[in-house]
């Protein structure tokens, strides 16, 4: 089958978990040669589970005095914000009912519009469910919980590039018990109600998603097919897959042209900021590669 997609796929096939922590740096400015050639790496805390950072985003405003704002969210432990390159932070979300983090994002067209998303979005035992989606719109001071509270964990979250109002939402969902509050979720008024564009099953949400920079209109999303019980994780499934659509949500189509098929667990996507027709695709390939016809090790040949 051939891919009929205006974007190209490039696929990375991985035994490992296929988890994507991104550096969200909108202002590409920020990570200059100049920059990096200076810049050495210290570790700035927190310790044991804190150390686990599950998202961080750079507003799109240009710095002031060559001083970065940025926004990190560890697994637990809520949000911290720093205004001068990382040297001190603050934590700007510890007033909420919950702490643990999936995503964070900052509106492209407005810094001073900031959305959480609750509940790590990592499957595993020590995952905290979140309570929905949050917003600020004073770039951090105070939120309001804008619903979905039921998804559990955000995976990611994606705002329109000119029109704060328009967000999606990956939600996985519960991990330990199926639901019907998975999946991509869509907003056309900034929150104030949702609809689910794209949905599988009670037992399938959705890890990652991205939009095409150019038109907003076209996005992709990974489905995760897992279920996680308390003596066993199932790691995989037919379900997980890519799905994109060219219309804003309204349709979707799984894509193929190439990607593994079968029992496939988690897979994260990321596109190429200077070439946005390259798709980059993650995939934990969970299907058990057949031994049976393969010569014990150290056999040769009769030739």
């Amino acid at each position: 089958m051939r891919l009929k997609s205006a974007l190209a796929v490039a696929v990375m096939v991985v035994a490992g978990l296929a988890s994507t922590v991104r550096v969200k740096a909108q202002n590409q400015g920020l990570f200059n040669e100049r920059l990096l050639e200076a810049f050495t790496y210290r570790n700035l805390g927190p310790f044991r589970m804190q150390v686990r950072i599950a998202d961080i985003d750079v507003p799109a405003s240009p710095a002031k005095d060559h001083l970065y704002t940025m926004y990190v969210a560890p697994w637990i432990g809520g949000l911290f914000k720093t205004t001068n390159n990382g040297t001190t932070f603050e934590p700007v979300f510890d007033a909420q009912n919950n702490l643990s983090i999936g995503d964070v994002t900052v509106a492209p067209s407005n810094s001073d519009i900031v959305w959480v998303g609750t509940g790590d979005a990592y499957t595993s035992r020590s995952s905290y469910a979140g309570d929905g989606v949050y917003k600020s719109t004073d770039a951090g001071k105070t939120w309001k919980n804008m619903g979905l509270k039921d998804s559990h964990h955000i995976a990611r979250i994606v705002i329109h590039p000119t029109n704060p109002n328009i967000i999606y939402v990956a939600a996985v969902g519960h991990l330990y018990s199926t639901n019907e509050e998975r999946g991509v979720f869509k907003t056309t008024n900034g929150g104030e109600s949702w609809e689910k564009v794209l949905y599988i099953n009670e037992k399938v949400g959705v890890i990652d998603l991205v939009a095409d920079p150019r038109n907003p209109a076209v996005l992709c999303a990974a489905t995760y097919d897992k279920e996680r019980l308390p003596w066993q994780m199932i790691n995989g499934g037919p379900e997980s897959g890519i799905y994109k659509t060219i219309d804003s949500g309204r349709t979707w189509k799984r894509l193929g042209g190439g990607l593994p098929s079968g029992k496939i667990g988690r897979i994260g996507l990321d596109i190429y900021l200077k070439n946005p027709d390259i798709l980059y695709a993650v995939v934990e390939n969970e299907n058990t590669r057949d031994v049976s016809a393969a010569p014990p090790a150290g056999a040769r040949g009769a030739g």
